[in-house]
């Protein structure tokens, strides 16, 4: 069954949303070979077993990316968002279909986790340039470069699902709202978390930046 979404829903940099419990994934395929990324990677850590439980469930807890909405004013605002952004995508992704596809996943899976669809697509360009099989030099995978330990710990345990799409997506929006709730809604600390650099400027700076481009500001919006 779909999640219901609304579409005005946001993150700010030093504020909390929903928690983890309210969330729900679904598992996937992957092949073929993976560029190399450059992006960090999150450090494993021990995890309560509520936590565990809870981000397991996250993950696991099957629902298709087909959003439902309120009304028609909100559905209409989604399709002028995915218009917008389909074409600021259109040269990292040409085909329409790839394109739409992935966009549709992103928006669902940034708003089920609660938050804001623009900084998930700031961090997928840090992270991996919108390559769907990248691998960093330390292992991470996929858009979002999730690490292999992530499906060990609240998974199957099969990295390679790690670069089907909506799988990668659903670790990878799960991993950094865990990360929001542990650093009490600071986004900056959050982003450094999910880096592996918390702390320092480099990453959460490149992700806000990146940012920008992704801020969707009503019908007509070109971005920046």
């Amino acid at each position: 069954m779909s999640a219901r979404c609304n579409a005005g829903a946001g993150v700010s940099r030093r504020a909390s949303f929903v928690s983890l419990g309210a969330w729900m994934a679904a598992p996937g395929l992957w092949l073929g070979a993976a560029p190399l990324a450059h992006a960090g990677g999150q450090l494993e850590e021990p995890l309560m077993d509520s936590v565990r439980t809870a981000l397991s469930s996250a993950v696991l807890q099957q629902a298709p990316p087909e959003p439902e909405f309120a009304s028609t004013e909100a559905r209409l605002g989604y399709l002028h968002w995915m218009t917008a952004m389909s074409e600021r995508l259109r040269k990292r992704k040409p085909d329409l279909e790839v394109r739409r596809d992935f966009l549709q996943t992103v928006w669902y899976e940034s708003k089920r986790a609660g938050l804001d669809v623009s900084l998930v697509l700031g961090l997928i360009q840090v992270e991996s340039a919108f390559r769907k099989f990248a691998i960093s030099s330390v292992g991470a995978r996929g858009y979002m470069q999730v690490m292999p330990f992530w499906t060990r710990v609240i998974g199957d345990g099969d990295p390679g699902k790690l670069f089907h799409m909506q799988t990668n997506l659903r670790f990878g929006c799960v991993i950094l709202r865990h990360y929001l709730e542990r650093e009490r809604g600071d986004l900056f600390l959050a982003l450094g978390r999910y880096n592996g650099s918390r702390g320092r400027d480099p990453y959460p700076n490149a992700v806000f930046a990146a940012q920008r481009h992704w801020i969707y500001n009503g019908a007509g919006s070109t971005g920046a």
